[in-house]
C-alpha cells in the first residue's frame, strides 16, 4: 500500500497577489477587490525592514461598514492586520490549517526565499485538504 500524497500549501495558493499601499483609502481597496476578483490584498512594506500587512473584505465589513464609517475617509492602514503571518508553500496544508485556526486567522501570506509568492486562506486550504482526503478514501 502506498503512502498517501500530502496536500501542501502551494496546492491551495492564490498566486499573483495584489499589493496596495497602506495609505490608500478603503474605497480604493474595494475597487481593487472588485476588479481583481481576489479576496485578499497584501499591504506593501514601507521599507526593507518593514513587514507586509493583509486586508480582507471581512476586515472592511467589520471595521468600516459595521461601524458606519465612510470607505473614502478610512485608510487601509487603519483596517489591515500587520504583521501578516507568513508560511512556506511547502508546509503541509493540515498544519497550515491548524496554525490559522489556533491564531483565529483566515488568511496567511505564502513566502519562499524571502519572496512573496501568494496568499492562502483557511477556506482554500480546507477545500484542498478535503479533496485529498476524499480521493484517499475512494482509492
Amino acid at each position: 500500500m502506498s503512502q498517501p500524497e500530502e496536500t501542501r500549501v502551494r496546492d491551495a495558493i492564490q498566486q499573483d497577489p495584489h499589493v496596495i499601499n497602506g495609505l490608500a483609502s478603503v474605497a480604493e481597496a474595494l475597487q481593487v477587490f472588485q476588479s481583481s476578483g481576489h479576496d485578499t490584498l497584501v499591504i506593501e512594506k514601507r521599507s526593507p525592514d518593514d513587514e507586509f500587512g493583509v486586508l480582507t473584505i471581512s476586515m472592511i465589513a467589520r471595521q468600516v461598514f459595521a461601524r458606519n464609517r465612510t470607505p473614502s475617509r478610512v485608510s487601509v492602514y487603519e483596517v489591515m492586520e500587520k504583521p501578516a503571518i507568513n508560511i512556506s508553500g511547502n508546509m503541509q496544508a493540515r498544519y497550515a490549517i491548524r496554525l490559522l485556526a489556533r491564531l483565529n486567522l483566515n488568511v496567511a501570506l505564502v513566502v519562499e526565499d524571502d519572496t512573496l509568492i501568494g496568499t492562502v486562506g483557511l477556506r482554500e486550504l480546507t477545500l484542498a485538504e478535503a479533496a485529498t482526503e476524499l480521493t484517499d478514501t475512494t482509492d
